[in-house]
């Protein structure tokens, strides 16, 4: 009860009154069409970026990606950016948006739009402006990684400066910045699932267990878990295609 009269009262009260903390606690229990109305309606840096967050989290829980969510998440986000340019989250979750719509859209429209050079710099500015930010650390190394596989060792390192090695520091970095992070550790782990899962075969079942058994503190988090779960018993089988499925459908690919 306590918590319906919150939502009522940020949702028919003046915007200023929702606080960064009120709106994240919309967001942390799931209620992601609210928390991103009340988010925007702030007209705060960090108000937008929670809502851009909701989006995003909405989008990835989805049985299929949605476009215009990921461009709605995108806008939002922008709209974090104009407001103070060095919020962090307003770039990463940009940055995140971005790559999204790009698993949509296909590598070759991403490249048309410099989609990889926008998402490195909106991470870059956000790890200079929050270096102990952990989601930023990740998303970059989650941005490495992505480019190698896209376009190979070679030209991923001649055209972006992307290379496996530091997208490995970087999770590295990530994981001693927040160790019992349960987001953190999953999202580690399907990115190397998606680059060479017999490779790192070792390392994802660390990063799925460190999921499992992390906090989760929020609704999306609870279901990110469950997620894990699910990944580690079809990674316990060896490689086989469905897991590449499950894999690809968790990566946001349209089916």
């Amino acid at each position: 009860m306590k918590r319906m009269l919150l939502a009522l009262a940020l949702l028919v009260s003046p915007a200023a009154a929702a606080t960064t903390d009120d709106i994240f606690a919309v967001y942390a229990r799931g209620d992601y069409e609210q928390a991103a109305r009340i988010g925007e309606a702030a007209h705060t840096a960090s108000g937008y970026a929670i809502a851009a967050r909701a989006i995003l989290a909405d989008d990835v829980l989805r049985e299929t990606p949605c476009m215009e969510c990921l461009q709605r998440a995108e806008a939002l986000a922008r709209q974090a950016i104009a407001a103070d340019p060095k919020n962090a989250f307003g770039q990463v979750w940009l940055a995140v948006a971005l790559g999204y719509q790009s698993r949509i859209t296909g590598a070759v429209k991403a490249r048309l739009r410099n989609t990889p050079a926008e998402s490195k710099s909106a991470l870059d500015l956000a790890v200079q402006e929050d270096p102990k930010n952990p989601y930023a650390v990740s998303a970059l190394g989650g941005w490495h990684i992505e480019v190698v596989r896209g376009g190979g060792a070679f030209l991923a390192r001649t055209l972006y400066g992307a290379t496996e090695a530091e997208a490995l520091a970087l999770f590295d970095r990530a994981v001693k910045l927040d160790p019992t992070n349960a987001a953190l550790h999953y999202q580690i782990a399907l990115s190397l699932l998606g680059f060479d899962g017999e490779k790192y075969h070792g390392r994802i079942q660390t990063e799925l267990r460190g999921a499992i058994t992390g906090k989760a503190d929020t609704a999306y988090e609870k279901k990110i878990q469950d997620r894990a779960n699910d990944l580690l018993g079809l990674v316990n089988h060896g490689p086989h295609d469905a897991l590449d499925a499950r894999v690809r459908k968790y990566q946001g690919y349209p089916g």
